[in-house]
């Protein structure tokens, strides 16, 4: 049996957003294949960009095709992060450009563009039937030192990738995590109308 945690929305919403979460439970035992794995940066390179600029690079830890890069990466991240991650098969290393291709300029959408290509992923993954953790707990400057990265990019996030662990293997400890309640603000604590602080109203 699997945890499902869909967003108990205001309104009815996309069943893929809908149905993301992140999770923490991987199943060690259950590699992705090369094929999904594509099909999540393909989902990440049709996202949009401020003038169709595509800031966004990733690099990919697959420890079924190359187990010591995928230890590098996972050497990178924050103990907290360790301690769950370690089954996940899959690490993807985000990272944007700070410079526009089409002007040599700063790109100050860069990292905003970034994200919605690491959404686009993490909703393909939900398709795919597979499981995203986004984690911003990792050290930079060894990331960037370990995998050669440029000083133009700058390093956004780590993706943990895999299939999730089945409920009846859970512990204790991780299961109480993985069935606590999604919580999110109300919609008028983010989304305003007219003027900053002034809630959105639905009617």
């Amino acid at each position: 049996m699997m945890i499902e945690k869909k967003a108990k929305t205001s309104v009815e919403i996309n069943d893929l957003i809908a149905s993301r979460w992140s999770g923490r439970a991987y199943n060690p035992d259950k590699s992705v294949s090369r094929k999904d794995i594509l099909s999540l940066l393909e989902a990440a390179r049709w996202a949009p960009s401020c003038f169709g600029d595509q800031p966004w690079r990733y690099i990919v830890f697959d420890r079924n095709s190359e187990k010591s890069d995928w230890h590098k990466a996972f050497s990178c991240l924050s103990e907290g992060n360790q301690s769950w991650a370690v089954n996940a098969p899959v690490l993807i290393l985000s990272i944007a450009d700070s410079v526009m291709s089409r002007n040599n300029m700063p790109n100050r959408w860069a990292q905003y563009d970034t994200g919605a290509a690491s959404y686009s992923l993490c909703l393909q993954a939900v398709d795919r039937g597979l499981m995203v953790h986004q984690m911003g707990g990792f050290d930079v400057d060894k990331a960037r030192d370990l995998f050669k990265v440029p000083e133009q990019f700058t390093p956004m996030a780590i993706m943990a990738v895999g299939y999730q662990l089945p409920l009846g293997k859970l512990d204790d400890e991780i299961r109480e995590r993985e069935l606590s309640e999604r919580q999110r603000h109300p919609i008028d604590h983010n989304f305003f109308e007219g003027c900053w602080n002034k809630p959105f109203q639905s009617e």
